[in-house]
């Protein structure tokens, strides 16, 4: 497994949550990272992921389960580890719908 496909399987996935939306208008995206990941590691990732932005910063939040009922039965929602990364420069525009 090369360096660049480790990398591209580093970012999971985009959180599209309402605090996230208002992120993007200070150039600020959220994303889902494995627990494993450090900030250097995301920081490459992004800039290989999205040609031509340039990471001015990276913040990471470990997300503990929580309980959650599902009718009768009490169940967790699963942990995850995700990334607040602030862009210089110009916007990604497939996240922000434009």
């Amino acid at each position: 497994m090369s360096v660049n496909s480790k990398l591209y399987e580093l970012l999971k996935k985009p959180l599209v949550t309402e605090k996230s939306t208002t992120l993007q208008e200070h150039n600020q995206y959220v994303f889902e990272v494995p627990k494993d990941a450090n900030k250097i590691e995301i920081r490459k990732a992004i800039e290989l992921a999205f040609p031509g932005r340039k990471v001015d910063k990276v913040r990471t939040i470990n997300m503990k389960s929580t309980t959650r009922r599902f009718g009768r039965k009490i169940g967790k929602t699963k942990a995850y580890k995700k990334a607040i990364i602030s862009i210089i420069g110009e916007p990604i525009e497939i996240l922000t719908g434009a």
